[in-house]
């Protein structure tokens, strides 16, 4: 299971990234493998609540949003996107989580969770705990 945040599906707007197939890629999976992508209620949330607004920001949520499709949306205990995450990405079955957001990176990898975020222009990478 993978647990990605608000920022990762953001990333085809904001980053110019593919993200799925840069998972695919990072992760050395082909086509045939099962990867469960999940995401909790709360970046669901939030990225209905920029899509909503107007620019840059709102046409990357509205993008985000509608990756949403690929994930699994699940609910937490938290009711913050960053603390939902962190909750979804200690369980057992949880194997990366994906972000860009220094601070939730850090948290992540102090929980133990290896990270998955941008490394170059628009490709992405693990940093393991």
């Amino acid at each position: 299971m993978i647990v990605l945040d608000t920022n990762a599906l953001m990333m085809p707007v904001e980053c110019n990234v593919r993200v799925f197939e840069e998972l695919e890629r990072v992760l050395s999976r082909t086509e045939g493998d099962v990867t469960e992508y999940v995401t909790p209620v709360a970046v669901r949330t939030e990225l209905e609540k920029l899509a909503d607004g107007a620019g840059a920001e709102a046409t990357a949520a509205a993008v985000g949003r509608d990756l949403l499709d690929r994930c699994s949306v699940r609910e937490t205990d938290a009711d913050y996107a960053d603390d939902a995450v962190l909750e979804l990405a200690t369980r057992p079955d949880a194997t990366h989580a994906v972000t860009n957001d220094k601070p939730l990176k850090r948290r992540l990898l102090d929980a133990g969770v290896p990270v998955i975020s941008l490394r170059g222009r628009n490709k992405l990478g693990i940093t393991q705990p």
